[in-house]
């Protein structure tokens, strides 16, 4: 399992925190040391608990199940999105659509809408609207693209959120939290992570140090992918040589009844043969 390690984390500065008068309280077993007016976060917990994220995440995955991940803020949008990407995941980068999780039949009728247009596109039906509608339904598209296009593949609710900053993110987590689905989050010093499933205590401010916690949950992930594939393509083998042992076992089976009945007749022939004679 592809897992960071003490030295790559403290390298991309996964252990700055906020200034003292920020902090949470709830985070203080998170927290090293003060230093110059700054908390500095305990890496040797952070690799505990990425590795604990990343067992579950990797299980997720190799169940085909989704995880949604969620980063709107500037520093996070580009790597989120090549992160969950690269392992086929859903993601959010702009607003969150309040009411995505619980409201989402809305939400994938919004989606739909923008599977119609493009539908239009193809049967032509969008060159016979006229200047202004084309315009108008052009920017519908745009919009939607914008907002939802990253979720088009997300047919059912997620069974998992990864999120950057749960300040930020904080009605994503309460839906989340709503409907009972557990949250992966790196939560920095002033964060509250009472209500995050699977904590890891990082800085959340910087791309580097974003990057480095999201290379190893989707490495981890890519590797459960890498498992479900591997068992898929096993199953699908043994079920094709099930039928081939079956007709052999069917052949066999008559041709040893064949040879039973075989040597029934010739003992009867001979039986009656042995009968004649001594008559």
């Amino acid at each position: 399992m592809s897992i960071t390690n003490f030295d790559q984390l403290l390298e991309a500065g996964v252990h700055f925190g906020h200034l003292k008068r920020k902090w949470n309280p709830a985070m203080a077993p998170y927290i090293f040391m003060e230093r110059n007016g700054i908390h500095i976060i305990d890496l040797y917990k952070t690799v505990t608990k990425v590795e604990d994220a990343a067992a579950a995440l990797k299980q997720i995955a190799k169940s085909g199940k989704k995880v949604l991940f969620v980063a709107t803020k500037k520093q996070a949008k580009q790597v989120v999105a090549e992160k969950a990407a690269s392992v086929n995941m859903p993601y959010v980068i702009e607003r969150w659509p309040g009411g995505m999780l619980t409201n989402f039949p809305t939400i994938r009728k919004a989606v739909k809408k923008m599977a119609t247009i493009d539908k239009m596109t193809k049967d032509g039906t969008f060159d016979n609207l006229s200047k202004r509608e084309k315009l108008q339904v052009t920017r519908q598209r745009a919009k939607l693209e914008k907002t939802l296009g990253s979720i088009a593949d997300l047919t059912r609710l997620p069974s998992a959120l990864f999120v950057v900053d749960v300040m930020k993110e904080h009605i994503a987590v309460r839906e989340a939290n709503r409907l009972g689905i557990p949250v992966f989050a790196m939560v920095d010093t002033n964060s509250d992570p009472s209500n995050i499933d699977y904590v890891i205590p990082a800085n959340d401010d910087a791309t580097k140090s974003i990057e480095v916690i999201l290379n190893a949950v989707c490495g981890a992930m890519q590797e459960g992918l890498e498992e479900r594939k591997a068992e898929k393509i096993d199953t699908e083998a043994a079920e094709g040589e099930a039928p081939k042992k079956e007709k052999k076992t069917r052949v066999a089976k008559k041709e040893r009844t064949k040879k039973e009945d075989d040597e029934a007749l010739n003992a009867n022939v001979a039986e009656k043969f042995l009968k004649d004679t001594e008559e």
